[in-house]
C-alpha cells in the first residue's frame, strides 16, 4: 500500500475531499443543495434537525481536516501526535462504517456516487493512518 499511493497524495485527495464536502454541506445548509439528497434522506422537513447535523457535520469534516494536515506534516501535532495517530484510523474506521451506510441507504445518490467515492477516500486514509 505505501508503494502504491504517496502518503502525500492520499492527504491531499483526502483534504480536498473535505473541502469539497464542507462545501456541500454549506450549500444543504443554504438550500442550493437538495436535503434529502444526505443523511439517508431522514432529515424530512425540520430545519432544526438539518441545522444541528449539519453543523456537525461541519465541525466533524474540519476536525477531520485538522488530523489529515498534521498526520502529512502541513500542520504541526507536538505534543498531540498520538491523538493525531489515533484520529488517522478512526478517519479511516469513519469512512468505512460511511460506505456501509451509503450502500444500505434507500437514496440512490448516496448508493451510486458517496459508497464509491467513500471506499477510495477509506483507502487513502488507510495509507495515511499507515504513514
Amino acid at each position: 500500500m505505501k508503494r502504491l499511493i504517496p502518503v502525500k497524495v492520499a492527504g491531499n485527495t483526502l483534504l480536498v475531499s473535505l473541502g469539497v464536502l464542507a462545501v456541500m454541506h454549506i450549500l444543504v445548509l443554504l438550500g442550493f443543495v437538495p436535503s434529502d439528497i444526505v443523511w439517508g434522506g431522514q432529515i424530512g422537513d425540520s430545519f432544526a434537525n438539518l441545522l444541528a447535523l449539519e453543523i456537525t457535520a461541519l465541525l466533524v469534516t474540519g476536525v477531520f481536516a485538522l488530523i489529515i494536515a498534521a498526520k502529512v506534516g502541513y500542520i504541526q501535532a507536538g505534543r498531540y501526535k498520538r491523538a493525531v495517530d489515533i484520529g488517522a484510523w478512526i478517519i479511516f474506521a469513519f469512512l468505512i462504517l460511511n460506505t456501509l451506510g451509503n450502500l444500505a441507504s434507500g437514496v440512490s445518490a448516496e448508493n451510486f456516487v458517496f459508497a464509491p467515492i467513500t471506499l477510495l477516500l477509506a483507502l487513502c486514509a488507510l495509507r495515511v493512518a499507515l504513514e
